[in-house]
């Protein structure tokens, strides 16, 4: 039941952000047109003679591609359809090069890592990498050490840099709750639990934030490592610079940061000089490179990005509904999984969690090939596959994550907002009545618990939670008393993770196919075709699919992802609607990384 502040909220923001959509949706139909009739005389995406693949970091990009609504009408790709890219320019003759236009904010941590792993790729095939950086206004380390592997760092003149350490944000809505007369009414297993703070606290509990800590400081060690080693500079040296407030470019020079002083259309300039005669640049999400032959065997890599939701592909035309949505990915991964020319799977996983009983039916189809097919699963962990997220992991074969991924956080929360006092203070008297036992009425949104129901919420939470960590132990080989240890809600650092054996190894997406190959005994210099899972639900009638966007397009629908994805507004929508969606959830806490 939405409650009242929930959805007079969600109407007066539904309406507004309606409007907005409406003038973006315009124009990208009309610069959809116009781009149509200029993409005959442009490249058909392959890379020949002496090319240049161009890739923006300051664009804002999901992690996967869009399969429902505008996204997959567009072909919208994602940050995987990037990396692919990126390995298949290491074999390709014709791309010379990269050149990458640095990210002025942050790109995320774990981002950062596969990013510069796929710059080592790059680097090791003989291909050069060229990086201009108009300065850095905000964030961590993870915009330098997505691209401090690069051959040659150019900064513009006045670009300062301003570098930081790792910020978690976390924001806390109690007082509010208070002022409002709503009660959070929830329960939590265990301590380090700490998604329904943000509802319960002011601040940061000591478990809380003793959590936080660890996970920034890992990150912000594994981020110098990293950082350091590919400038050749001693970490202490680096640790100085970064912490010495705002540097300029030529700061950055004789730090040893950066390597050249000079604006975006010089780097432009050595990147085409350095490819060779009559150089052109190409964008990478425009980049079609060769495929292996039909009938070679594939790797089916199936993505589930966002809260994790029951049911099944939701929303129309403009909302397209969740990513994460059990029916579709269960499907998806039954789908690939009992296709005959697939021989292993790659379930992507970019998730905070959500709801267990998704998150369970996910497992299920994961063990429902394992047991049919006898097909390896391996899993490749985004940004984050925390709660949920790691629950639909645990039973892969084998577990990949970034040494900054943001996983475990094995726990799980249930209860509700209680808004009765709230209505009365505005002249609303809500009384319910009801029959059918004690717990009849227990889930409504308007009074607290009885001391009975709370019983029965906290036996029913133990047995989420029991069912959790069991699966977990049957999945990594460990005891249930070893899981528990671990888990209680905490969330870790992929480094940490791999050293309390919750993630298998340490490696990005590419590294997850070529383990799925090693596992599926497909010897290593044979070609294999990749196919990503869900099939995007593309096309409007009468027009046909639009499987390509053009850049203009890509652009447009950029700008509105801007308007709706901002993170403190996905962060205001999601605790709104979080409880509302269901009364028990496997998530992991709430937070901003800077």
């Amino acid at each position: 039941m939405k409650t009242f502040f929930t959805a007079f909220g969600g109407a007066i923001i539904g309406t507004i952000l309606g409007a907005v959509l409406l003038a973006f949706l315009a124009a990208a139909m009309i610069g959809g047109f116009v781009n149509s009739q200029l993409s005959s005389f442009q490249s058909d995406g392959s890379a020949t003679g002496n090319t240049v693949l161009t890739l923006d970091l300051r664009d804002e990009i999901a992690d996967q591609p869009a399969t429902q609504g505008l996204g997959a009408i567009f072909g919208q790709k994602g940050f995987v359809n990037v990396l692919t890219r990126l390995d298949a320019a290491r074999t390709d003759e014709n791309v010379k090069g990269v050149l990458i236009r640095a990210s002025e904010y942050s790109v995320g941590s774990s981002r950062a890592e596969e990013l510069r792993d796929a710059i080592h790729g790059l680097r090791e095939a003989g291909k050069f990498v060229i990086v201009s950086s108009q300065g850095t206004y905000a964030g961590g380390p993870s915009a330098l050490r997505a691209v401090a592997a690069a051959d040659e760092i150019w900064v513009q003149p006045g670009g300062d840099y301003l570098p930081g350490g790792v910020v978690f944000e976390t924001l806390f809505f109690k007082d509010l709750l208070d002022r409002l007369n709503v009660t959070a009414e929830i329960e939590q297993f265990y301590e380090y639990k700490n998604a329904p703070n943000v509802y319960k606290q002011t601040g940061y509990t000591e478990p809380h934030r003793e959590a936080m800590t660890a996970l920034a400081e890992s990150l912000w060690t594994v981020s110098l490592e990293d950082i350091a080693a590919d400038r050749e500079i001693e970490v202490s040296d680096l640790r100085n610079a970064l912490t010495s407030g705002p540097l300029s470019p030529e700061a950055m020079i004789d730090a040893g940061i950066a390597d050249k002083l000079g604006w975006p259309e010089d780097a432009i300039a050595a990147a085409k000089e350095r490819a060779g005669e009559d150089a052109k640049l190409l964008e990478i999400l425009e980049y079609t490179p060769s495929a292996a032959p039909l009938g070679s065997k594939m790797i089916a890599v199936v993505g589930g990005e966002g809260p994790i939701v029951t049911g099944g592909a939701s929303g129309d035309l403009i909302n397209a509904g969740s990513a994460f949505a059990s029916d579709v990915i269960a499907s998806a991964i039954l789908e690939a999984g009992r296709d005959d020319d697939v021989s292993a799977i790659v379930f992507r996983v970019d998730s905070p969690g959500g709801s267990p009983t998704a998150s369970d039916q996910i497992w299920n189809a994961i063990e429902t090939i394992q047991r049919e097919t006898e097909k390896p699963v391996v899993v490749s962990m985004g940004s984050v596959a925390a709660s949920g997220g790691y629950y639909v992991s645990t039973g892969a074969d084998w577990i990949m994550a970034s040494r900054s991924t943001i996983t475990g956080s094995i726990g799980i929360f249930g209860g509700k907002l209680a808004v009765a006092e709230g209505l009365r203070q505005i002249g609303v008297n809500a009384e319910t009545v009801s029959v059918g036992g004690p717990f009849a009425g227990a889930l409504s949104t308007l009074d607290g618990f009885t001391d009975e129901q709370r019983g029965m919420l906290t036996a029913w939470l133990e047995r989420g939670y029991d069912r959790f960590i069991g699966l977990v132990a049957e999945g990594r080989g460990m005891s249930v008393e070893q899981v528990d240890d671990i888990a209680r809600g905490r969330v870790w650092s992929g480094a940490d993770a791999l050293e309390i054996g919750l993630v298998d190894e340490i490696g990005g997406l590419m590294d997850a196919i070529a383990k799925a190959r090693d596992l599926a005994g497909i010897e290593k210099d044979t070609e294999t075709r990749v196919k990503f899972y869900p099939i995007p639900q593309g096309g409007i009638p009468g027009l046909g699919p639009m499987s390509e966007a053009s850049a203009g397009d890509l652009q447009t629908l950029a700008r509105l992802s801007a308007v709706l994805e901002d993170e403190r507004v996905q962060m205001l929508i999601e605790q709104g609607s979080m409880m509302q969606d269901a009364p028990v959830q496997a998530r992991g806490p709430m937070m901003i990384e800077r």
